[in-house]
């Protein structure tokens, strides 16, 4: 069966709107919109919710981009693909929240066709994860069983395989530590056709509130003082050197001739780094170190 392209990209326009209107609802905020197209082919619609009550920044990116060649990030491992044309869509998002008690979050759905006609080659990828400041371990059991309920469609093995695949993906070498507390993480996944594979995109993509809303509910009205601000701009840090060192995404969007703001916006207003600086021992900070920034069983862990 060829790729219904047409619904893929009905989808997630669907979702971004979908996505979009929740955010606002618990903001009270609007997002601002950008239509953007691209001399390559192609293009997409930005949305970006700033210095709102509940969100210093949220970004919810909606692109479908075409062109001659794919480019040197997606061949890497698959040369085989060099040099032949392409269609690429799907939405993107980072939020990133004022009250440091609410988890970073991000979330990706994605379709991919190298060629034309039944020669082609197509895959889906996507996922979420979390970047906790402060961990809650109710949060994060909550976080991996809904995501471990939204891999049913790829079958009963698939969670196992995209939770490494997270844990391993969103890790920072250089600092030798992962970035959050995981979620999914799946790419060149066509499954056994592509009514599973689209099944799959779609599960991951409604998770996606159901997972995320709950921890913002429970974790916003939490008071905080100037010490947990101050650690959440330095942690952010090392988001934005996960997103501009190593992120797939980044690296696509920028080396297709992608919209520079719209692949950017996932990077926080504002961030801080401290020089060969570590937690107090005991600590709340260093207790994130500790329990939540290393791989755990958090499905089946009770808390």
């Amino acid at each position: 069966m060829l790729p219904d392209l047409h619904a893929v990209r009905r989808y997630l326009l669907d979702l971004q709107d979908s996505i979009c209107a929740a955010l606002e609802r618990e903001d009270g905020g609007r997002f601002h919109e950008d239509e953007w197209t691209r001399a390559q082919g192609g293009g997409g619609r930005s949305r970006v919710l700033a210095d709102g009550k509940v969100f210093e920044k949220a970004g919810v990116g909606f692109s479908h981009v075409a062109g001659a060649a794919l480019p040197a990030s997606a061949t890497a491992a698959r040369p085989e693909l060099a040099g032949r044309p392409f269609q690429a869509m799907g939405v993107s998002l980072v939020i990133h929240p004022r009250n440091p008690y609410v988890p970073t979050t991000h979330m990706n759905v994605r379709f991919l066709q190298a060629g034309e006609g039944e020669t082609a080659t197509w895959w889906f990828g996507g996922g979420f994860d979390l970047t906790p400041y402060y961990g809650f371990e109710e949060d994060a059991v909550h976080w991996h069983r809904t995501a471990r309920a939204a891999c049913d469609p790829a079958g009963p093995k698939a969670y196992a395989k995209f939770k490494t695949w997270c844990d391993e993906y969103f890790f920072l070498k250089h600092r030798g530590e992962p970035r959050g507390i995981g979620g999914i993480f799946f790419d060149d996944f066509n499954g056994r056709g592509f009514e599973q594979g689209f099944a799959l995109m779609r599960s991951v993509g409604d998770a996606f509130l159901p997972a995320f809303l709950p921890i913002v509910q429970k974790r916003q009205p939490l008071p905080h003082t100037q010490r947990e601000r101050d650690f959440q701009l330095y942690r952010r840090g090392r988001y934005v050197e996960f997103n501009l060192v190593y992120d797939r995404g980044t690296l696509f969007g920028l080396q297709s001739g992608g919209r520079t703001e719209s692949i950017l916006m996932s990077l926080p207003p504002l961030v801080a780094w401290r020089y060969d600086w570590q937690p107090a021992p005991g600590t709340a900070e260093a207790r994130l170190y500790d329990v939540f920034l290393r791989p755990r069983d958090w499905a089946n862990h009770t808390p």
